[in-house]
C-alpha cells in the first residue's frame, strides 16, 4: 500500500516508513526553505571574491619570495661578472619585486576597503615604467622611446595627483 506525503507533493512511499518519513521531508524541505530565504547572491559573491583574492595575495607572496631569493644569487654576479652589468640586472629585480609589492598592496586595499584604489594601480603602473626606462638606460636605448616612456610617468604622476586630490574618500566643498 502507497500513501502520498503531504511534504512531498507526488511522491508515493511505502505505508510504513510514512509518518516519519514525512516528518523527516518536511523538516528538510522547511530547512532548505528557510535557507533559501537567507541566501544573498551580493554576500555570496563577496565571499567568493574574498577566497579568490586569498589565493592571488598567496602566489602574489609566493612571488616576492621567489624574487627575492632570484636577486640574492644575482648578487653572485657582483663576483663574476664586470659591476655595470651585475648591478644591472640586481636593479632590474629589485624595481620588479617594487611592481610586485605594489600588486600586493592593491589586493590588500580591496580586503580593507570593499574596492580597488586608483593610487595603488597607478602606483603600479609608474614603478614598471620606472623598471622599463632603467632597463632602457642600461640598453642601447632609443631616444623616441625614452621620451615616450617619460612622457607616460610624468602623465602617470598628473593622473595620481588628481587621483589623491579627487579621491570618493574626500569629502569636496
Amino acid at each position: 500500500m502507497y500513501v502520498m506525503c503531504n511534504a512531498a507533493k507526488q511522491v508515493f512511499i511505502p505505508q510504513f516508513y510514512t509518518k516519519k518519513f514525512c516528518m523527516k521531508l518536511e523538516i528538510t524541505r522547511n530547512f532548505l526553505k528557510d535557507r533559501w530565504m537567507e541566501f544573498n547572491p551580493s554576500l555570496f559573491y563577496e565571499r567568493l571574491a574574498r577566497w579568490i583574492l586569498s589565493l592571488l595575495i598567496f602566489a602574489i607572496l609566493s612571488g616576492m619570495l621567489g624574487g627575492v631569493v632570484i636577486t640574492i644569487i644575482h648578487l653572485r654576479l657582483l663576483l663574476t661578472m664586470d659591476i655595470e652589468h651585475a648591478l644591472r640586472v640586481v636593479i632590474i629585480d629589485a624595481l620588479t619585486i617594487l611592481a610586485v609589492l605594489e600588486i600586493f598592496r592593491t589586493t590588500l586595499a580591496y580586503f580593507s576597503e570593499g574596492r580597488v584604489k586608483v593610487t595603488y594601480i597607478i602606483d603600479t603602473v609608474i614603478v614598471v615604467m620606472v623598471t622599463e626606462i632603467m632597463a632602457c638606460w642600461f640598453k642601447e636605448f632609443d631616444l623616441y622611446k625614452m621620451g615616450m616612456l617619460t612622457f607616460l610617468v610624468l602623465a602617470l604622476c598628473v593622473m595620481r595627483v588628481f587621483s589623491v586630490k579627487y579621491s570618493p574618500s574626500i569629502k569636496h566643498p
